[in-house]
C-alpha cells in the first residue's frame, strides 16, 4: 500500500509527514530515560503553530513527566485528525478505517456489526482519541505541575552529584570545570612553574614488601683462588681480577671490583685518627684506662628496632598522659627514664626540669632531678627544692648525701631539723654524724620533741650511766606507757647491774602495764622477745618474760605438748636459754613428766655444763625415784668426770630407791669392775643374783669369771643361769667360745663347745648368730685334730642349710654360706648361692653390699646402680658405693657417700670404721679427728666387724676412739689380702 502524505504528492519520499509521530497511531507515546535524556518524540518542526508550541517544546526537550508527554502525544494526535478533518470532512456515518482493504472489525469477518467499533453501542462510534483540544481539566494541570516540581528537584539533585553547572540534567564536560584554571596559567612565571614539585608514583608496586638480597656463598677454592690473585696483584702495583684492571689507589678502570688493599690502608686511617682522638694534646700518651675501656664496650647496648618501636611507643604514651595531667610527677619522671634508658640523658634531664616547673610541690620529681644531675647541679636543684617544700625529709636526706664532708652534712641536717623538728628521721641521720658526747646532747634534745620516739629514749638511755639511765627510761614509761621495748630495756638495765630480782619485777609489771594500756602483745611476739633478749646477752630477762608470758592463752590440756614444741623451736633457733626456761616453766607445771626431764636432761648434756646437767639429773631423780635412767646417767656423769667416790654415793642412793633394778645393779658392777675393783665387782654380782636375778646377770657373773681367766667357774655360772633361763642364747654362745677359744684346743674342747652349741639350737632356733658361731666351729675341726678341712666344710654348709630351712629368707645365712664357699674356694657355687640369695631378699643391703664388694671390676658399676635402685637408703649399700668410688680415686665423691652412710645410721660401727680406713689411706689427720669425734659422739653398738672388735675380752677396757682404730685397721689389713 502507498504510503500517504497529507499536503504532499504521493511518492516514495522517506520524510515523514508534519506533526507525524512514529507508532502514535497504535497508541504509542515518547518517553525518557536516566541513561539517554532526550526527546523521545520527534521535535515540532518550525512551521509549527504558535498555540502548540508550549506543548511542541515540552514533547522535544522530554523534561516533563510521562503525563506531561502523554498529554502531549493526545493533543498533537487530536491536531492531526482536525487537520485532516479539515481537508477531507468527516468521516460517513458507519465508517470503518480500512474496510475498503479488506480490513475486518474485531468480531468475525464479514461481520462489521459485532465488535468495538461496530453497532450501535453509545461510545464506541468515532475515533478513540475524538474530543475537544481543552478537554484537560484543573486537576490535570495541578498533578502535571507537581510531578514537573519533582522532576525539577531530583535534576538538581543530580546536577550537584555531578557537579554539572548545566540545566535540563545534562553534566558539562571535565574541561570545561577547569576553563578559568587554565585560563590563570597564563601568568605563572618561570621560577613557579619550576617549584612544582613532580609528581610520586604510588603504583602498587612500591607498597609491596622488598625481598631480601639472597647471597649464594662461594666455595673455599674460588675464595682462596681469588685471594692469591689479589695478593699477586695488589704486590705488582696493580688488581687484576676476572679481566678488571685497577690502580693502586683504588680507582677502577674498567668494571666494578674492590681493591682490597685499599680497603685495609682505610682501615688503618680510621684506626690511626681514633687513636689520635684519645691521645693527651701535650705528652701524646693515652688518656683511657684499659679496663675502663674495655667495661664500657661491654657496656655498651645496641638497640634493635623492636626496642626503639617500644621507645617510641612509650614516649608517645608518656606525652599523652603529660598532656592530659600535666600535674601528675610520676608522668615526668617516667619520661625522663625513658629517655635515659635511651641514651638521651640530656633529654631526659630537660624534660625532668619541665617536670619540676609544672610540679613543684612533687618531691619525687625534684628528687629525680637531682638523681639526673651531675652533684653540683644536683645540691643547687635541692635547694630549690627545699624553698619550695621546706617539710620534705627526703629532699633534705638527698641534700645532705650530697655533701662530702661530715661539716657540710650536719649543717644540712640541722637546716633540715629547724624546718621539721618532729622528724624522727633526721634526728637519726643528724646523731649518727655525731660523737657520743654531742650525740647524747643531741638525744636530749630530741626526746622533748620527738617524746613518742621509742628508739630515741632507748638511745638516750644506752649512752647515759645507770643512774642516768634508769631517770630516762622512767621518763620514758610515763609517755609511752604501752611500749614493751622499754619496760625490756629497763629490765636489762637492771640484769646489766645483777640485780635478778628487778628483773623479775619489772617483766611483771611490764606485762600487767600493757593489759592495763589494752595493747595487744600475743604470746608469740612475747617469745620473740625472749630470743632477742637472749641474743643481746639478757637471759634473765629472756627467762623472765617467758615465766609470765609462756602460759598466755594456752589451754590446760594443751600445756606440756605446746610447751614441748615451744622449746623445741627455740632449740632449732638457737635460743638455748628461752628453751631452756621454757622446760624449767613447764617441768614446774609437770614435775613428773618423764619426757619433759628427759628433753631437759638432753638440752643440758649438749648445750649446758657438767654442773648444769647434774643438778636437772639431781632434780629428776628426785621427782622421779622409781626411773633407773636418771641415776644411771648422773652416776656415769660423775664417774667420766672422775668422781668415783659420787658416782659410787649416786648408785648407793639408786639402789635405796630401787633395790631390785636390774640396771642399777649392773651400772654398779660395771663402775668396780672398770676402776679394777674386781672383788668389790664380784660381790655385787653375787648379792644381784640373790636379790635381782635375772638372765643377764647371770651373764654378767660368768663374763667376769671369764675375764679373771676362771673358765672353769665361768663355765659353771652358765650351767647354773642356763638351768634357770633355758632360751637365753648368750649364755650357750659364751659357753661355746670358752670351751673353743680360751680351752686347750683339743678334741676334749671341740666336743664340749659342740655340746653347748647343740643345746643352745635346740632351745633357740631362731638365733642367727648360735647357728654361724655353730657353723665356724665345725668349718674349723681341722684346727682341733678331729677331721679334714673338707669335711669340716661340708658339715658347716649342711648345717646353715638346715638353718635356712628353719629360718627362711634371712640374709645373715645366705651371706654366711656364701663366704664359707669363698673360704674354701668355691667361687662358682658362691655366685650361684649370691644369685640365689638375691631372688630370695631380694632387697636386702647386705646381701647387695655383698654383691657390690665381691663382683668383678667391670661389673661393679652395674651393680651398685641396682642396688641403689632397690635400696637407696640402705647404709650398707651406701658404705659399699663409696667403697667402690674410693677404689676409682674419686675421693670427693666417696666422703659425700660415707657421710651420707653414717647420717642413716650412726649406730653402725661398720660405716665409722670404714671412713676412717679410708681417711687413713687419703685423708688428713683433722679429717681424722673429726671423725674420731663424731664417732664418740654417736657410740656405735652395732656392725659385723665392729662387735667382733669391741666385745672381744682383750677390747673390753677400751673406749670408742680406740676401737673405731683397731675396726678400720682390720679393714685395711683384709683389703691389702684381698688385693
Amino acid at each position: 500500500m502507498s504510503s500517504y502524505r497529507p499536503g504532499g504528492s504521493r511518492s516514495g519520499a522517506t520524510q515523514a509527514p508534519k506533526g507525524y509521530v512514529p507508532g502514535l497511531g497504535r497508541g504509542a507515546a515518547g518517553f525518557v530515560t536516566r541513561s539517554d535524556v532526550g526527546p523521545a518524540t520527534a521535535r515540532a518542526s518550525s512551521g509549527a503553530d504558535d498555540g502548540d508550541a508550549g506543548t511542541a517544546a515540552a514533547s522535544a526537550t522530554g523534561t516533563g513527566s510521562r503525563a506531561a508527554e502523554l498529554r502531549a502525544a493526545k493533543l498533537a494526535m487530536q491536531k492531526m485528525q482536525r487537520a485532516q478533518q479539515g481537508q477531507f470532512g468527516a468521516a460517513p456515518a458507519g465508517y470503518v478505517a480500512g474496510a475498503g482493504r479488506g480490513a475486518n472489525t474485531y468480531g468475525e469477518p464479514g461481520k462489521p456489526g459485532e465488535g468495538p467499533t461496530g453497532g450501535d453501542q453509545p461510545g464506541m462510534e468515532g475515533s478513540l482519541f475524538k474530543g475537544e483540544e481543552g478537554q484537560f481539566d484543573d486537576d490535570d494541570d495541578e498533578a502535571d505541575r507537581i510531578y514537573d516540581a519533582i522532576d525539577e528537584r531530583m535534576n538538581s539533585k543530580r546536577r550537584k552529584h555531578n557537579d554539572g553547572n548545566s540545566s535540563g540534567g545534562q553534566g558539562s564536560a571535565i574541561g570545561d570545570q577547569f576553563r578559568e584554571l587554565k585560563q590563570k596559567l597564563a601568568d605563572v612565571t618561570e621560577d613557579q612553574w619550576a617549584a612544582i614539585p613532580d609528581v610520586g608514583d604510588y603504583s602498587l608496586r612500591h607498597k609491596q614488601k622488598r625481598r631480601e638480597d639472597v647471597f649464594t656463598p662461594l666455595t673455599d677454592s674460588l675464595l682462596e683462588s681469588r685471594s692469591k690473585a689479589n695478593a699477586d696483584a695488589t704486590a705488582g702495583g696493580q688488581n687484576t681480577m676476572g679481566g678488571t684492571t685497577q690502580v693502586a689507589d683504588g680507582t677502577a678502570t674498567a668494571g666494578y671490583r674492590t681493591n682490597l688493599s685499599g680497603l685495609a690502608e682505610a682501615r688503618s686511617t680510621v684506626m690511626a685518627m681514633s687513636l689520635d682522638k684519645t691521645s693527651d694534646s701535650v705528652t701524646g700518651q693515652t688518656v683511657i684506662d684499659p679496663k675502663g675501656y674495655l667495661t664500657s664496650l661491654s657496656n655498651t647496648k645496641i638497640a634493635s628496632a623492636a626496642e626503639v618501636g617500644d621507645v617510641n611507643k612509650a614516649r608517645m604514651l608518656l606525652k599523652s598522659v603529660r598532656d592530659t595531667n600535666p600535674k601528675h610527677g610520676p608522668g615526668w619522671i617516667a619520661a625522663a627514664r625513658v629517655e635515659e634508658a635511651a641514651g638521651r640523658t640530656a633529654h631526659a634531664r630537660k624534660l625532668i626540669m619541665e617536670g619540676c616547673e609544672t610540679c613543684p610541690d612533687s618531691e619525687d620529681v625534684w628528687l629525680e632531678a637531682a638523681r639526673l644531675h651531675p652533684p653540683n647541679q644536683a645540691k643547687t636543684i635541692l635547694a630549690a627544692a627545699a624553698r619550695r617544700m621546706p617539710t620534705s625529709v627526703k629532699i633534705y636526706l638527698r641534700a645532705a648525701d650530697l655533701e662530702q664532708h661530715d661539716h657540710a652534712k650536719k649543717a644540712v641536717l640541722r637546716k633540715a631539723l629547724e624546718a621539721n623538728p618532729g622528724s624522727v628521721t633526721l634526728w637519726k641521720a643528724a646523731i649518727d654524724l655525731e660523737d657520743a658526747d654531742d650525740a647524747k646532747v643531741l638525744l636530749s634534745v630530741a626526746v622533748e620533741k620527738v617524746p613518742h620516739s621509742a628508739e630515741m629514749w632507748l638511745a638516750l638511755a644506752r649512752l647515759e650511766t645507770y643512774e642516768n639511765a634508769r631517770r630516762v627510761l622512767n621518763q620514758a614509761r610515763k609517755h609511752l606507757p604501752a611500749e614493751r621495748a622499754i619496760w625490756i630495756a629497763a629490765a636489762k638495765l637492771e640484769e646489766s647491774q645483777n640485780h635478778g630480782e628487778m628483773v623479775d619485777r619489772i617483766v611483771d609489771k611490764a606485762v600487767r602495764s600493757l593489759d592495763k594500756h589494752d595493747a595487744v602483745v600475743t604470746r608469740a611476739q612475747w617469745l620473740k622477745e625472749a630470743e632477742a633478749a637472749e641474743a643481746a646477752g639478757a637471759p634473765l630477762t629472756s627467762a623472765a618474760i617467758v615465766k609470765c608470758t609462756v602460759g598466755r592463752g594456752v589451754d590446760d590440756e594443751d600445756r606440756h605438748r605446746t610447751w614441748s614444741d615451744d622449746a623445741n623451736a627455740a632449740l632449732s633457733r638457737n635460743a638455748i636459754a628461752t628453751a631452756r626456761a621454757i622446760l624449767a616453766h613447764g617441768l614446774a607445771a609437770f614435775p613428773t613428766k618423764r619426757s619433759l626431764w628427759l628433753q631437759a636432761v638432753d638440752l643440758e648434756r649438749k648445750h649446758g655444763t657438767a654442773s648444769s646437767l647434774d643438778e636437772v639429773l639431781a632434780a629428776a631423780s628426785e621427782r622421779l625415784p622409781r626411773t633407773e635412767i636418771f641415776w644411771l646417767v648422773r652416776a656415769k656423769e660423775r664417774w667420766m668426770a672422775g668422781e668415783v667416790d659420787n658416782s659410787r654415793s649416786i648408785l648407793t642412793e639408786a639402789f635405796k630407791a630401787n633395790p631390785d633394778s636390774e640396771p642399777v645393779w649392773l651400772a654398779a658392777v660395771k663402775l668396780e669392775w672398770e676402776t679394777g675393783e674386781i672383788e668389790r665387782a664380784r660381790v655385787l654380782l653375787t648379792r644381784a643374783r640373790e636379790r635381782a636375778p635375772t638372765a643377764r646377770i647371770w651373764m654378767k657373773s660368768a663374763l667376769l669369771e671369764r675375764e679373771c681367766q676362771n673358765f672353769e667357774k665361768a663355765l659353771e655360772l652358765l650351767e647354773e643361769g642356763l638351768s634357770k633361763y633355758l632360751t637365753f642364747a648368750k649364755m650357750y654362745m659364751m659357753g661355746g667360745q670358752i670351751c673353743s677359744e680360751d680351752l686347750t684346743k683339743d678334741r676334749s674342747g671341740l666336743d664340749r663347745a659342740r655340746k653347748f652349741y647343740q643345746r643352745g639350737l635346740q632351745n633357740c632356733p631362731n638365733s642367727v648368730v648360735l647357728w654361724c658361731l655353730a657353723s665356724r666351729l665345725e668349718e674349723r675341726v681341722a684346727d682341733y685334730g678331729a677331721g679334714s678341712a673338707n669335711a669340716g666344710v661340708t658339715k658347716s654348709r649342711s648345717l646353715l642349710e638346715l638353718a635356712r630351712l628353719k629360718n627362711a629368707k634371712n640374709p645373715e645365712l645366705w651371706l654366711e654360706a656364701i663366704r664359707l664357699e669363698r673360704r674354701a674356694g668355691n667361687e662358682k657355687l658362691a655366685v650361684s648361692l649370691m644369685a640365689r640369695a638375691l631372688q630370695e631378699c631380694p632387697s636386702s643391703g647386705l646381701l647387695l653390699a655383698e654383691n657390690i664388694s665381691t663382683s668383678p671390676r667391670a661389673e661393679q658399676k652395674a651393680k651398685s646402680a641396682d642396688a641403689i635402685k632397690r635400696r637407696p637408703d640402705d647404709p650398707y649399700v651406701i658404705a659399699a658405693v663409696a667403697g667402690l668410688f674410693a677404689s676409682e680415686r674419686k675421693h670427693e665423691k666417696a666422703r659425700k657417700w660415707y657421710e651420707r652412710a653414717v647420717k642413716l645410721d650412726a649406730d653402725l660401727g661398720d660405716s665409722w670404721a670404714r671412713w676412717y680406713a679410708f681417711e687413713l689411706e687419703h685423708g688428713t689427720k683433722e679429717a681424722r679427728e673429726e671423725i674420731k669425734k663424731r664417732c664418740v659422739e654417736a657410740e656405735p653398738k652395732h656392725g659385723e666387724l665392729w662387735c667382733e672388735e669391741s666385745k672381744a675380752t682383750k677390747s673390753r677396757q677400751k673406749g670408742t676412739s680406740e676401737h673405731l682404730e683397731l675396726t678400720a685397721q682390720k679393714m685395711l689389713e683384709r683389703a691389702q689380702k684381698l688385693n
